[in-house]
């Protein structure tokens, strides 16, 4: 019976040694690595507050997690902290293999270029419709008179013909006669009278596409021309035709669509930070990508900016003047500013370590130590930027490399508060 017993007992303490010895080999906790060191979890290299009695992957970035070790040493960031002193201690070596450098807090002025892509625009006080004054048909269309021609004010664009054209002749003409009459009659106060009547009539005469030089024929002959010849109310570039050999067209219909192009407006997409450098009257430079070499001035109008909830961009509007016309309408265009920003304490930007409440630096008190410091942030332009509060000229910082001191900033604050 007590052989029995003892055996059993036996074969108990044998299994529960095996299943301990299998969760250990799972777990790896209590594991010593090769060099005889006590390993104490498992934590996310890129996010210390995720920690794992495992070794594996990260969840959120796959990096495989790192041990942590029983004296608190960090094998993978090779820095030590001096305990209780806040200080993250970093050899000369340590700092060569981090890629660590430094920098100092001096004061400095940033200039720099801001680029972007614009789209030329036509002027819109700089576009003249050539609209149908009443019902009719397009007789004849004149040589140069399509979609994209240069053309010249008073150019003739269109015959047509239409009653209405007709009855707008008569009533000139009835108009002319009243003021001769008048001449020859002593009318009073209302002597003016017939003048006006003749000028409004010259007016719908010229609204409806007729040229100065039928309207002259008209006041000679004293005969209705029955072929309308539509000429062009400006020089510039006809941008849409919509007038169609033998087509009737009805009142109102846009025949003709001709644009000054000597000015154009330029759309500038910019984003928030760089249009906020950007003030009223500013100059920029406008290039053409397939014609290097070829300049041009632009300057900001005071137009308010738009913004454009597709590209989440403000849309600056610029004035250029366009000599030869090289500037196209849709045309895309390369635009570049010029920008000052002001004096005051800057660091590199890469020395800025970011989070979700604040921006930290790292300064340095002595060769090789570091402390963390928070600071205030101003502009940030051409790689630079701006302190306003949280350090002193010429105090040294760690630059590139300060991501490595953060790091293990946020490891020993997670050993601190949870892994003690």
């Amino acid at each position: 019976m007590t052989k029995t017993w003892l055996a059993g007992l036996a074969a108990f303490a044998v299994a529960a040694a095996v299943a301990f010895a299998i969760y250990e080999s799972r777990s790896g906790i209590g594991r010593s690595s090769a060099s005889g060191r006590k390993i104490l979890y498992y934590r996310d290299p890129m996010h210390p507050s995720y920690t794992s009695d495992r070794p594996g992957k990260a969840p959120d970035c796959g990096m495989e997690l790192e041990p942590v070790y029983a004296d608190r040493a960090d094998s993978a960031r090779g820095a030590e902290r001096a305990a209780g002193s806040g200080v993250i201690s970093v050899s000369r070596e340590q700092q060569q293999m981090l890629g660590l450098h430094l920098a100092k807090a001096e004061s400095s002025a940033a200039t720099g270029t801001i680029r972007t892509l614009g789209r030329v625009m036509v002027e819109e006080d700089r576009i003249f419709p050539v609209t149908a004054g009443g019902e009719g048909w397009i007789t004849q269309l004149a040589p140069g008179a399509a979609s994209g021609d240069l053309i010249k004010k008073g150019q003739v664009l269109a015959t047509v013909y239409g009653r209405e054209y007709a009855t707008a002749e008569r009533t000139f003409l009835y108009a002319l006669r009243g003021l001769e009459t008048s001449r020859n009659a002593n009318l009073g106060d209302y002597q003016d009278q017939p003048a006006v009547v003749l000028q409004e009539a010259r007016l719908v005469l010229q609204n409806m596409g007729f040229g100065d030089e039928q309207i002259e024929q008209l006041t000679k002959t004293r005969q209705v021309i029955l072929d309308i010849k539509l000429t062009a109310p400006a020089d510039g570039v006809i941008l849409a035709r919509n007038a169609f050999l033998q087509r009737k067209f009805e009142r109102g219909t846009e025949l003709f669509r001709i644009a000054d192009l000597t000015r154009v407006w330029i759309s500038a997409d910019l984003f928030g930070d760089d249009a906020a450098r950007i003030k009223d009257g500013a100059t920029a430079t406008v290039s053409v990508p397939d014609r290097p070499g070829t300049k041009l001035r632009a300057t900001v109008s005071d137009s308010l900016s738009k913004f454009d909830e597709q590209s989440r961009t403000l849309k600056l509007r610029l004035e250029a003047q366009n000599p030869g016309l090289l500037l196209r309408p849709e045309m895309f265009v390369n635009v570049e500013f010029t920008v000052r920003l002001p004096q005051g304490l800057t660091v590199p930007a890469e020395s800025i370590v970011t989070s979700e409440t604040h921006q930290t630096v790292f300064v340095q008190q002595k060769p090789g130590t570091f402390v963390a410091r928070a600071v205030e942030t101003g502009w940030r332009f051409g790689g630079r930027v701006q302190i306003l509060q949280g350090l002193k000229p010429d105090e040294i910082i760690a630059s590139s490399g300060s991501f490595f001191l953060d790091s293990e900033e946020r490891m020993r604050a997670s050993d601190a508060n949870g892994h003690d």
